[in-house]
């Protein structure tokens, strides 16, 4: 019943051109424009309410033509045709934001604090959205500034993200294994660092390295570009606090907040050296290579048919909510999942939500390795979540970034948990640390990337050159390791093939987070049981329509606290003891 296959995007124009989409939605964008006179502080909550709705018309129409040419983009981001759709459609939806930019900065800046408060009051749940707003005021500039940003954009830091991207997804590796050269993309690739063969693991990350490091000056020049656009914008124009103030602030969470989380992870990381450990003494080695780090223990993972992927992850979310099961299911019914692997396809996996009335698409390339398994769980966590904040306003279905890990990797968890009960001893141990490896992954090694991230954000500021970001990145991963496991000088050249600092300055932080949550989350699941699974439900149903802090306090959940972070690293600590036990 489930093969694989490439998604179908049809749905989304729902028979009209992106051409005629485009059309309409200058007209209403010129429309709204055309009433930039019109808002009064004084106005009825009714008279709000229709603005509102204006805008989300607008952007619900954005968002299906930009998601569509996005999603054609990632299907093959080689092709010349989809590449030059991606950038006129953001050309456009630059001049479609730049006409309705107007209203935001009222909004923030303009009307007065009782009529402000007055109106978010009567706007339901986009209430806190809009309060946010006003708390971002001080970090807004002038329109026609703003302007300027959103039209440079498209040709600035856009552009660098999608230059690293076409150039590096077009890499090919050229390998020898078992005596047999192999020229390989890098989702293929990526299958040897699990080998069980040390030759595999060993030359599948030289391979990898050895491509980025010889593109050190050019990739390294984007980097260096991409950061500099993001201070001067953020920090000189803006005034934001720091770099990493700027992923917080649009996340509505607290710097603080943040900065409990990476502590936490730089002082419990320890228990992961304790995992290496134990393992290297599985693997049949006296101190783990970084090479070695995700070497499966024991007998070879099972590998699942895709078919039988789908129906495992499908059943375990229905077996934990038939409600939350059926948005999982709905990717399938729809065809909204691209699970093949080709050339020239993004790499890695996402989910993709367009708005709140089209259900998500999920992008993974799958090649049947248990950690195939498991990131298919993750994306469809990732568009339950989105489905479950469907009823509200595509202006706030999204979850901020440190939550929206949340529903991803508690599925995760879900799916190790009925796993785990139908193994024995054996299978048990291969399959807990192949869990351990994805924790450490998700966890420490997310938040050393933040850390990173951090310094070489000063250091090109201060103009460092490539080479020596390189270095910031090999202390930090000396750091991160301590004495736990021997890291080689080719991986100081890793941070070259980590998209995310390309994409999404400090994002990485975003999985520290979601995974130490669901952590907790978890815990609390198995203590109370089907009990749980309406609080559950109500969290990701919120989307973003409230401050995180203030969503998980109302059920019990401390964030700020650095024993809550704890509390996450206790649950790891859990499954190495165990890993201790049986392995």
């Amino acid at each position: 019943m489930y093969e694989q296959a490439a998604w179908k995007l049809d749905g989304i124009m729902n028979g009209e051109t992106p051409e005629a989409v485009s059309a309409s939605l200058r007209s209403r964008a010129s429309a709204f424009a055309a009433a930039r006179q019109s808002p009064n502080p004084d106005m009825t909550a009714a008279e709000f309410a229709e603005i509102l709705s204006e805008i989300e018309g607008i952007m619900e129409e954005a968002a299906k033509v930009g998601g569509h040419a996005s999603l054609t983009y990632a299907e093959d981001t080689q092709s010349e045709e989809a590449s030059a759709r991606k950038t006129k459609t953001d050309q456009m939806e630059s001049e479609i934001f730049n006409q309705m930019v107007f209203f935001d900065l009222w909004w923030k800046r303009t009307i007065d604090d009782a009529n402000a408060a007055r109106l978010a009051s009567s706007a339901g749940d986009l209430a806190e959205y809009l309060i946010h707003k006003r708390r971002m005021a001080k970090y807004a500039l002038s329109e026609a500034e703003e302007k300027i940003i959103n039209v440079l954009d498209v040709t600035g830091a856009s552009a660098l993200v999608k230059l690293y991207d076409t150039i590096t997804n077009s890499y090919t590796y050229d390998v020898t294994m078992d005596g047999s050269p192999k020229t390989l993309g890098r989702e293929e690739l990526s299958v040897y660092f699990r080998s069980p063969v040390p030759e595999h693991r060993e030359g599948s990350y030289k391979a990898l390295l050895s491509k980025y490091a010889g593109s050190r000056n050019v990739l390294g020049e984007i980097y260096h570009n991409r950061v500099l656009n993001y201070y001067n914008e953020h920090v000189l124009m803006r005034k934001y606090d720091s770099p990493i103030s700027v992923m917080n602030a649009g996340s509505n969470i607290d710097d603080s907040t943040v900065s409990s989380l990476l502590d936490v992870c730089r002082e419990r990381v320890p228990v992961f050296h304790r995992y290496f450990v134990k393992k290297a003494s599985m693997v049949g080695a006296s101190r783990m290579r970084r090479y070695d780090l995700y070497a499966p223990v024991g007998k070879s993972e099972r590998r699942y048919e895709y078919g039988d992927a789908v129906r495992l992850v499908l059943d375990t979310w229905k077996g934990f909510s038939d409600r939350l099961g059926g948005y999982a299911g709905r990717v399938f019914s729809q065809d909204h999942i691209h699970s093949t692997v080709r050339r020239g396809k993004m790499s890695g996996a996402f989910c993709s939500t367009i708005s709140p009335r089209i259900t998500p698409f999920v992008l993974i390339n799958y090649t049947g390795e248990s950690r195939d398994l498991f990131t298919l769980a993750h994306e469809l966590g990732h568009a339950v979540h989105s489905m479950a904040a469907g009823s509200k306003s595509i202006l706030v279905q999204h979850a901020p970034l440190p939550l929206a890990e949340t529903a991803s990797t508690f599925s995760e968890m879900l799916l190790y948990d009925v796993i785990s009960g139908e193994m024995g001893q054996g299978e048990e141990t291969t399959v807990l640390a192949g869990k351990i490896d994805d924790l450490y992954a998700t966890i420490p090694r997310q938040a050393f990337f933040t850390m990173f991230e951090a310094k070489a954000h000063q250091k090109l500021v201060d103009g460092a050159t490539a080479g020596q970001v390189s270095d910031i990145y090999a202390d930090t991963l000396n750091e991160q390791f301590a004495d736990s496991v021997e890291v080689s000088g080719d991986f100081a050249s890793e941070w070259l093939a980590i998209p995310h600092f390309y994409h999404s300055p400090f994002y990485c932080y975003s999985y520290s987070f979601g995974n130490l949550l669901a952590a907790s989350l978890f815990q609390r699941y198995k203590k109370e049981g089907a009990d749980f699974v309406e609080s559950y439900t109500g969290i990701l149903a919120a989307g973003g329509s409230q401050k995180p802090e203030s969503l998980l306090g109302g059920y019990g959940l401390d964030i700020g606290s650095a024993n809550f972070w704890r509390e996450g690293f206790d649950y790891v600590e859990s499954l190495v003891d165990r890993f201790y036990e049986i392995g």
